[in-house]
């Protein structure tokens, strides 16, 4: 296994936000034990989803800001399509 030894400032905010998003998987998990409605299961199923989304969705844009910018470094367009605008489309990811 490789080990690349990547921190970036956002790293401790995605770390908070996934240890929120798992205390909240286990309540869901608890919740299901317990009997609780699949809609209220299915509710909360949707927030820990959307937690963990955003999380992805700011390391990934961490990665591309930081890392891609460095080692594209000087490089106006990649192809057709500006680093400003591929920075943009990820937003969406």
């Amino acid at each position: 296994m490789h080990e690349d030894h990547h921190h970036h400032e956002s790293h401790g905010d995605i770390i908070k936000r996934l240890k929120r998003a798992e205390g909240h998987l286990r309540s869901v998990i608890a919740m299901i034990e317990e009997g609780r409605s699949c809609v209220d299961v299915a509710q909360q199923l949707h927030a820990v989803e959307k937690a963990v989304c955003q999380a992805k969705r700011t390391l990934i844009q961490d990665h591309i800001d930081h890392c891609l910018e460095h080692a594209l470094n000087g490089i106006a367009n990649v192809g057709h399509v500006s680093l400003d605008e591929f920075k943009q489309i990820t937003r969406y990811l």
